[in-house]
């Protein structure tokens, strides 16, 4: 992912918006952080949360799918950095099965079925709704299971729409809650990794379904710690919400993604 602000420069960024606006960014509503002395912009917020989640190397994942097609579940674990690998239990319109992730080779095994191949390019292939095209876009759900979840709050936050909705708890904390919406080919198009032409076949795929913007939500904990993502697309079918909550992973997780 696109680096995100390092502390240095997260420090260096805020000082400056402070000398820029005197004593607003400070009184700013709504944008406390819990455990913190003083509030800050909520894309600050939430590009610190991204680092420093890219930092960890590794989290796990519960991804939550529902909409017009029905309910997609997956729960796992995610390693970046030095090691690129997953173990996530997935369940969808063909049963029940396992994603497995060894250095960019991705591998798909339903119950009583032969195993499916791909790799980070073609992810979408995988998927149960999938075109021919095994570059092709199938509406990102593979993709998401695959994706370090502090580069897709990186995204987010580069959009530069966040606005914050208060605290709430989560997790058994309280969280910060952050909300925005943006036109799809900007939500997309945030982070700059996507080609033209792969930014225009996602924004098609969009428009052929009725859906012209991307909502999304970040909750982020004490600390800094990015606890849940939201992306809500509303298109002529009905609405499809994609819920993701991370956490640290423990010994039993680690080792099964270094397994896989």
């Amino acid at each position: 992912m696109p680096p995100a602000l390092r502390p240095a420069a997260l420090a260096a960024a805020l000082l400056l918006l402070g000398a820029a606006t005197g004593c607003s960014m400070l009184a700013a509503p709504g944008t406390q952080v819990p455990g913190e002395p003083a509030p800050v912009p909520p894309k600050q917020v939430v590009l610190a949360a991204a680092q420093a989640l890219d930092d960890t190397g590794g989290a796990r994942i519960e991804v939550v799918r529902e909409g017009p097609d029905g309910r997609r579940t997956a729960s796992g674990t995610l390693v970046w950095g030095d090691r690129d690998e997953a173990a996530l239990a997935v369940t969808d319109e063909l049963g029940s099965g396992r994603l497995t992730l060894h250095d960019g080779a991705i591998d798909l095994v339903y119950q009583g079925a032969a195993p499916k191949h791909a790799d980070r390019g073609t992810a979408e292939s995988l998927d149960p709704k999938a075109g021919i095209d095994p570059g092709g876009y199938a509406g990102g759900w593979m993709s998401t299971l695959v994706t370090n979840p502090g580069s897709r709050a990186y995204a987010m936050a580069r959009t530069d729409r966040l606005g914050s909705l208060g605290g709430e708890q989560l997790a058994g904390v309280t969280a910060a809650h952050y909300r925005g919406t943006v036109p799809v080919a900007d939500y997309f198009g945030a982070d700059g990794e996507l080609s033209t032409q792969r930014l225009a076949a996602l924004v098609d795929w969009y428009r052929q379904r009725g859906v012209a913007q991307i909502g999304y939500d970040v909750w982020v904990g004490p600390g800094r710690r990015l606890l849940r993502l939201r992306e809500t697309a509303r298109g002529s079918a009905g609405t499809t919400v994609t819920t993701t909550d991370v956490s640290v992973p423990g010994a039993g997780d680690t080792a099964s993604a270094a397994a896989g």
